[in-house]
């Protein structure tokens, strides 16, 4: 457990090698990467982390979720841990954590993997999301936070310097233009569409993740794709 930016972040670490952090969606936790995470640390040293409000860590002091805050969340965190130019992979709400984290601190990651991220919620489509909207949350601030942000522009975009994975599901609640639009935006960007996949199925308690990053980035080094 970290004590940092105001709030107690819990973290699990697994293996030896280049830095991997992963981020969990909105309303899960670290457990979702135990399958990934088993076959990563053979390569990476793997830091999961439940971000605030969620799995074992605590919520915000206010009771209020901004991604901003997500992100100021895990830079605290990679400074108070000392990780160096960690590799990141965020699914869903964290695939948008880490877009922000890099957008403030270019300097920090050596490569970016989004999942399922999104720009806006605009760009949220299907009836689930449809019945959340009706719902406004439920009640729940974290999914209020997923109704009203993020939003995030290309010029945001364009001052990420590292390399960034921008994946989806063929079936994904998210746009596809949207999940293209975050790769063309920044300076080095690729995209990756999983057949068959809807928003989850590949990551949450799938291995089909760990063999995305390790295709992309096994060579744990800045500057490029492998």
């Amino acid at each position: 457990m970290a004590d940092v930016n105001g709030v107690s972040i819990h973290y699990e670490v697994k293996g030896s090698g280049p830095a991997l952090m992963m981020l969990h969606g909105n309303s899960e936790d670290l457990t979702m990467f135990d399958e990934a995470s088993e076959v990563l640390k053979e390569r990476f040293t793997v830091y999961l982390v439940d971000s605030r409000g969620h799995g074992r860590s605590s919520p915000p002091p206010d009771g209020e979720y901004h991604y901003s805050d997500l992100a100021d969340d895990l830079h605290a965190l990679i400074v108070h841990l000392g990780v160096e130019s960690p590799l990141i992979c965020g699914y869903s709400d964290g695939g948008i954590v880490a877009l922000l984290h890099a957008i403030e601190h270019p300097d920090i990651p050596s490569g970016i993997v989004v999942c399922g991220a999104n720009t806006s919620p605009s760009t949220l489509k299907g009836f689930g999301m449809f019945l959340l909207r009706m719902s406004k949350g439920k009640g729940d601030p974290r999914l209020r936070m997923m109704l009203c942000e993020p939003d995030i522009s290309k010029e945001d975009l364009s001052r990420i310097a590292c390399p960034v994975l921008s994946v989806a599901g063929s079936r994904d609640c998210v746009k596809r233009s949207d999940t293209e639009f975050i790769a063309s935006s920044v300076q080095d960007g690729r995209t990756i569409i999983v057949p068959g996949a809807d928003h989850g199925s590949y990551v949450m308690h799938s291995t089909v993740v760990a063999g995305i990053i390790l295709d992309e980035f096994g060579t744990g080094l800045r500057g490029g794709f492998r």
